[in-house]
């Protein structure tokens, strides 16, 4: 079995999460949501009080920062400067937020390095939206996750769901102007590379999805089991 690097890009609420957590399990790769990062600078931007347009304040913030994934009790945490934020980062502020700050050349740059870095060794499955455009161009399997803007809707309002969560309509709006915003950035827009593997996962559940990913995977020399034909699924 030969070490793959595989990307899976696409929008909010597509199952990205779920599907590239499974899928690295499955192949005994490591699982990077590269998403968090940029989740994490938005959270520093928002406590810190920088607006998302103002380059030169943001550079000078991310010179204080260091973001890093660590094992602690058999969990993968996202750490903020030594400080755990993985029950800070999943809020609908720091979503808007990281989409602001995702369309910023300075984080970009300064979250590009990180992230090749953390694929040197490859054997990873990297979850984010210009994983197999931009930031793995080279990677050996590339996935898009897509599905309909009321199905992502739903699943992220059943994620969040509780007494102070957003309403479903919220939810959807909020949404459609992430979308918006990631698919019309002039820095690496939200959008499926020319190679990538496009899944509409609106009717598939889960386990479907998987047993796609991986027939692709294996057709790359990185599983024993049948490959998958086609580039479109």
């Amino acid at each position: 079995m030969t070490p793959l690097l595989v990307t899976i890009d696409g929008p909010a609420g597509a199952g990205k999460s779920t599907v590239s957590k499974r899928l690295a399990e499955a192949l005994g790769y490591r699982y990077v949501d590269t998403g968090a990062l940029y989740r994490a600078v938005a959270l520093a931007a928002l406590e810190a009080g920088v607006p998302p347009a103002d380059d030169e304040r943001l550079g000078a913030l991310l010179a204080t920062l260091s973001v890093a994934f660590a094992v602690v009790e058999s969990q993968t945490r996202l750490l903020l400067n030594g400080r755990d934020i993985g029950g800070l980062i999943r809020t609908e502020e720091v979503s808007m937020m990281a989409s602001a700050v995702s369309a910023r050349p300075v984080v970009r740059s300064w979250l590009l390095d990180i992230q090749r870095g953390m694929g040197r060794d490859r054997a990873a499955v990297f979850e984010g939206r210009d994983m197999g455009t931009v930031v793995f161009p080279d990677a050996e399997v590339k996935f898009f996750l897509d599905a309909s803007p009321r199905v992502r809707a739903l699943r992220r309002y059943e994620q969040l769901k509780g007494p102070e969560s957003q309403s479903l309509a919220q939810i959807e709006a909020d949404m459609a102007q992430r979308d918006r915003n990631d698919s019309t950035r002039d820095i690496a827009p939200l959008r499926a590379a020319s190679d990538a593997i496009v899944i509409d996962s609106s009717q598939l559940s889960i386990d479907e999805v998987i047993d796609l990913m991986k027939r692709e995977v294996a057709g790359r020399g990185g599983l024993d089991t049948p490959a998958a034909s086609g580039n479109r699924l």
